[in-house]
């Protein structure tokens, strides 16, 4: 290997995020929001779009990396404790952590005192409402974003509530044409706990009281989610847009924000129904970026149940077998991985054209948790740096010295 390619993996195994220039999309930020659904951007992708893209994926990596840094964390919060949660882009500042809940019951032999936390608590921390408050950053994106980020299945509950697949409807209307949805994904959204109230009281009330801060001001609103993240983050957009527009009284200076979802590696969350009002009766834009190998994007199967579809106009597909780095047959795991799908979704640059060269994401978190569908080349690359799985700042359980917790990857 040449000392400049030793260079440039060197680079790579990097932790310290190396991101692209930030071009000022001011002038056309409603289409950078989706409006339009995304016509024009997304193949080729835009470097602005693409850049966007990663900072919302690296929030929910964010989400991820604080669970597991602290995972009982809904008693703490309900006595005070507050968690420190650092985000890759310090342009946002988080202004409340959700919590989800689970409407089953923890059978008695899990709730013994030795079970772990992720086995047995039916309310976890699932992410966190954010704001930018750099002035210089609101002035580059043309208004003031305010995002919601939702990680995916961490705990047992969570498994469980994701296989109540049976369709229900949002409202006692229960007619076949009604908007349904999975009932699993419907508990964790609108389930209390016991120290917290439901992740939907919690993100209505947040960002509505930030819209009332921000009144008179070009407002945005940005829910972001992986996996079982993606499908929350439907039903909270569902829930926002009459919350909202309620909310506001239409003069010139209090319209009501435009929401868009942007769904990493989602699988179908409703019926057809749910998706045409979404798209139309709410004027929610989504986009779906999916891995073609991705299984959990194809669920619940056509045959297996009937009814279900994706909700969204847009879509952009990324392929393994783009990259230099990852395996073709990676397994479905890594398919799967948030990580992945970001190392993907920075080479990406248009169907049928190579991996980009200029891409410069950090192969580490890839190389630590997702190794074996890694190509032996980079390992044995990696290994002849001395690279160290674990970030040099980080502790175990993803603290950093000073107590913060940060968005190294977590497994997903």
């Amino acid at each position: 290997m040449s000392p400049s390619s030793l260079a440039y993996m060197q680079r790579l195994l990097t932790l310290s995020p190396r991101l692209s220039p930030k071009g000022s999309i001011a002038g056309e930020w409603r289409r950078y929001h989706g409006e339009g659904r995304w016509e024009g951007l997304l193949d080729p992708l835009d470097q602005n779009l693409r850049r966007e893209l990663l900072r919302y994926g690296d929030f929910v990596q964010a989400a991820y990396t604080a669970f597991h840094s602290m995972p009982s964390a809904a008693e703490a919060a309900s006595s005070g404790q507050q968690r420190t949660l650092v985000l890759p882009d310090r342009s946002y500042h988080p202004t409340r952590s959700l919590f989800a809940s689970s409407s089953l019951s923890i059978p008695p032999w899990a709730q013994r005192r030795s079970a772990p936390s992720w086995l047995t608590q039916r309310t976890s921390f699932v992410g966190y409402v954010a704001v930018c408050e750099n002035e210089r950053e609101v002035r580059r994106m043309g208004r003031r974003d305010i995002a919601i980020v939702l990680r995916g299945t961490a705990t047992c509950p969570e498994w469980a509530e994701n296989l109540r697949a049976g369709l229900v409807p949002l409202t006692a209307d229960d007619d076949a044409s009604a908007p349904k949805v999975a009932k699993g994904f419907l508990s964790l959204y609108r389930t209390p706990g016991d120290h917290a109230p439901s992740l939907s009281t919690a993100i209505v009330e947040e960002v509505k009281r930030l819209v009332q801060v921000y009144r008179g001001e070009e407002l945005s609103i940005t829910v972001v989610g992986h996996s079982l993240g993606a499908s929350l983050a439907l039903l909270a957009a569902d829930e926002l847009s009459p919350c909202l527009a309620a909310q506001t009284d239409g003069t010139a200076d209090h319209q009501p924000p435009p929401i868009a979802v942007v769904s990493f590696g989602g699988p179908k969350t409703g019926n057809r129904a749910f998706a045409e009002r979404l798209q139309r009766e709410r004027g929610v834009n989504v986009l779906r970026v999916v891995n073609a190998g991705d299984v959990v994007t194809r669920v619940p199967a056509p045959i297996a149940r009937e009814g279900y579809v994706h909700a969204g106009g847009a879509e952009l597909r990324l392929h393994n077998s783009d990259s230099p780095c990852l395996r073709p047959d990676a397994g479905p795991a890594c398919c799967h991985d948030l990580e992945a799908y970001l190392h993907l979704l920075d080479g990406f640059a248009g169907s049928g054209r190579p991996f980009r060269p200029d891409a410069s994401r950090s192969v580490a978190r890839l190389l630590t948790y997702q190794r074996p569908n890694v190509k032996r080349a980079y390992v044995e690359h990696a290994r002849m740096l001395g690279f160290e799985p674990a970030s040099p700042n980080a502790s175990a359980n993803g603290a950093t010295a000073d107590g913060q917790y940060g968005y190294l990857a977590s497994p997903t």
